[in-house]
């Protein structure tokens, strides 16, 4: 644990980085209806910084934008602009979030990032918080390596891993090592971005490919579900873990829906310790009582038709993970469909909540 002096229980001014895309304006949702943050600076893009919010994004939520950002003036992403902070959301672009969210952690910043450029770092938390918030242990390590004293840099995953690792924690806590997984995709629009796939590609259509999507799965499960060095400065990846991925884009606006096959390294559960075991399943985040953790991590459906996007995925606010469709399977042992939200805990929520736990455990 950080043993920086704050309490956990007081507001903290939140940045936004990446404000105006639609990762940023689910942030701002998110942040403004969460009491632990206020939200204190917002940056985006040179071309946006100078303008008030209101003008300055094309508001995409289904959620009324927030009274209290539509005046504040965009700022440029510089940690120059962000003094005041202290927590910075980053729902920047992977093709600037680099360099970006790098310079505002050497200026002593907390970061919690939604891109993929440090997730595989080996001294940064690749963290879903519901599954793996042990991984914080390496944040000291991080710290000593820079030379900060409040800095770091925390991931959250990709939004289809955010939901297979939840099941796949349970059952791995509860029965024992996982040999084998297979994973099917169906992943919405929203998981994009904006303006996202041309309408013409995705109406009436299916495309079988999310470029990068499928390696990015099969490593940071095996990042996320791993552990951490004896001297907390490195992640140790699972190296008996084997997964496979295909990710598909669907014409869907929000909820990635996945198919999943284990194999048990050992003698597999029956199907009911199975459905007992996902139901009986929780976290940390819950136990010390962070506000964005769900009452119910995974909701497992006995209903032979679900999960389904427009039914489920709001299922714990979003936070939560809904199994159903759990059988015998015929290849491995377990077969099951489980139902994400991809821009809650899938991006923004997963980050809020990182965040919620580091203040909690005094990292902030």
């Amino acid at each position: 644990m950080s043993s920086s002096a704050s309490s956990p229980d007081r507001i903290l001014n939140a940045g936004v980085l990446g404000a105006t895309g639609t990762v940023g304006q689910r942030f701002i949702v998110l942040l403004a209806q969460n009491p632990m943050f206020r939200i204190h600076s917002l940056g985006a893009s040179e071309r946006s910084a100078g303008r008030p919010y209101k003008q300055a994004t094309k508001w995409k939520m289904s959620e009324l934008m927030p009274e209290e950002v539509r005046d504040v003036v965009v700022k440029p992403c510089d940690p120059a602009h962000f003094s005041g902070c202290d927590v910075i959301f980053s729902g920047l672009d992977a093709s600037v979030a680099g360099d970006i969210e790098k310079a505002f952690m050497e200026s002593d910043f907390a970061v919690f990032s939604n891109a993929k450029n440090y997730r595989m770092v080996p001294n940064v938390p690749l963290c879903v918080p519901v599954v793996n918030t042990d991984h914080y242990s390496l944040i000291s390590g991080q710290r000593a390596h820079y030379g900060l004293k409040k800095g770091f840099v925390v991931t959250n995953s990709n939004c289809s891993t955010s939901g297979l690792v939840v099941p796949l924690k349970a059952l791995q806590d509860r029965f024992g090592p996982l040999k084998r997984v297979i994973v099917t995709t169906l992943q919405a629009i929203s998981g994009a971005g904006y303006p996202g796939v041309a309408s013409l590609d995705i109406l009436d259509n299916i495309v079988p490919l999310i470029s990068g999507e499928e390696p990015k799965m099969e490593a940071e499960v095996l990042k996320i579900l791993g552990g951490v060095n004896d001297g907390a400065t490195a992640c140790m990846p699972l190296s008996d873990l084997r997964v496979s991925a295909t990710c598909n884009r669907v014409p869907v606006v929000d909820g990635h829906t996945e198919c999943v096959s284990v194999e048990f390294a050992g003698t597999p559960p029956s199907m009911e310790e199975i459905k007992r075991c996902l139901r009986e399943y929780t976290c940390e985040a819950q136990d010390i009582g962070c506000y964005s953790a769900p009452k119910q991590v995974i909701s497992v459906t006995e209903e032979e038709d679900r999960p389904q996007p427009r039914l489920d995925r709001n299922a714990g606010e979003g936070m939560s993970v809904t199994v159903g469709r759990i059988r015998e399977c015929s290849v491995f042992h377990v077969k099951f469909t489980l139902l994400v939200h991809n821009t809650v805990l899938g991006a923004a929520g997963a980050s809020i909540l990182n965040a919620e736990y580091a203040a909690k455990k005094g990292f902030l």
